[in-house]
């Protein structure tokens, strides 16, 4: 699920004047924090995330209602638990993620995204908490066609807009690159033989083969200037990036990042 690569600050700042961009299909789950806030109401953390990117955040039916689940969730909530807030969660396009954060229509952004300078700019970015690679996955027939990098050239791609992945797709040469904001929809593509390959996350890139019948992952390795995910607040909020680092030193040094992930991977896996 990742989601990732950098978007332009040109893009950030024009974007960011329209009001209500890539908000149309927000989908929202609310989850309530154990906490009792000091103050007369509870807080409410509105989290933006692009929910089409398992481990990391996905749809699953939990108890008969479409619940947004994955180990990103689980860190949000606690995030939210220790403010002794209430977690609002919307599900959002990956490529209007900062721009609602930069908007104030979100608290706070989680959906695979690394730390890169045009964002370490427009928004406050937390310590990294986890770290993966990136994948090719094909048509299992054409497994060993595009078992390297260099068997990419020249072939149709497709990546999620604003990833790192399309970043990474954009320096092979010739590529012919389908960007879309859903990882569901470059499956999609993938299977309708509209693209040859595409470029995902490591473990979303696992559970998508694990879950879509007739794909594989292949031996190419791309590789990325990555040094992992982090989570965006918006630039001023210093008090909320505080809480968000002393959240995440706390579940690393308790080793529950590792248990989300895992549990996460998991319930992605199960029907």
């Amino acid at each position: 699920m990742n989601k990732w690569g950098k978007l332009s600050m040109g893009l950030l700042l024009a974007a960011g004047l329209l009001a209500g961009c890539g908000s149309n299909n927000n989908e929202n789950n609310t989850a309530a924090s154990g906490n009792t806030n000091t103050g007369t109401e509870a807080k409410t953390l509105i989290l933006g995330t692009s929910a089409d990117f398992p481990p990391y955040e996905f749809h699953k039916m939990v108890d008969g209602q479409d619940t947004i689940v994955g180990f990103d969730i689980e860190i949000a909530k606690d995030i939210a638990a220790d403010m002794g807030a209430k977690l609002e969660i919307k599900d959002l396009p990956f490529d209007s993620l900062l721009n609602e954060l930069s908007s104030g229509r979100v608290d706070m952004v989680i959906s695979g995204l690394s730390p890169t300078p045009e964002r370490a700019e427009a928004v406050g970015l937390s310590d990294i908490y986890y770290k993966a690679e990136q994948a090719v996955v094909v048509r299992e027939a054409d497994k060993d066609k595009f078992a390297t990098m260099d068997s990419l050239k020249g072939i149709k791609l497709g990546v999620q807009t604003g990833s790192i992945q399309e970043d990474i797709a954009k320096g092979i040469e010739g590529a012919q690159l389908t960007s879309l904001g859903k990882i569901s929809e470059i499956v999609l593509q993938l299977q309708s033989n509209r693209v040859e390959a595409a470029i995902m996350e490591g473990p979303v890139a696992k559970s998508f083969v694990k879950n879509v019948k007739g794909l594989a992952i292949t031996d190419a390795k791309p590789e990325v200037e990555d040094d992992g995910y982090v989570i965006g607040v918006k630039k001023d909020n210093t008090e909320l990036l505080d809480q968000v680092n002393k959240t995440l030193t706390r579940l690393n040094s308790e080793g529950k990042i590792d248990e989300y992930v895992a549990a996460a991977s998991e319930l992605a896996e199960s029907k």
